[in-house]
């Protein structure tokens, strides 16, 4: 993580009256710049430096404050950082091995989304956008059997 990306979850936490303390720091590294990961690959790679009721108290509250999302697949999810700290963007995910492939943003389909809150009057804040399926890989296996 740059200084400047230090600086922003500092002052996104200061903002809600919470400080930037070494567990915030290394749960937010943790998922900068990588894939979504599920609480048990964060708790592997915490590895003694932060027990698991901190991580899940310290993801709650990120969760909270709106700096992380859950990437649901099936019945279990996966945590990434929230569009605050990197480019909005979509899930497909599949549902045999876990897989999680980011979509970059589409201008159709935001168009698309921001036509669909106005027709039901609302006015989005924000949306999150999950495709669960089969990637090829799992596909190719199941027709194997």
């Amino acid at each position: 993580m740059k200084d400047a990306d230090k600086q922003l979850l500092q002052s996104v936490l200061k903002k809600q009256g919470y400080s930037l303390t070494k567990p915030r720091l290394a749960v937010c590294e943790l998922l900068w710049n990588t894939e979504p990961q599920s609480m048990r690959d964060l708790t592997q790679q915490l590895n003694g430096r932060l027990d698991r009721a901190s991580l899940y108290r310290t993801i709650d509250l990120f969760e909270k404050l709106g700096l992380v999302q859950r990437i649901y697949i099936g019945w279990k999810y996966k945590i990434e950082l929230s569009d605050i700290f990197t480019h909005h963007h979509h899930h497909i995910s599949c549902l045999s091995c876990g897989k999680v492939v980011p979509l970059h943003e589409e201008p159709q389909l935001e168009t698309l989304l921001a036509q669909v809150a106005e027709q039901h009057h609302f006015t989005a804040q924000s949306h999150q956008l999950e495709i669960s399926g089969y990637c090829q890989a799992c596909q190719r296996a199941t027709k194997a059997l």
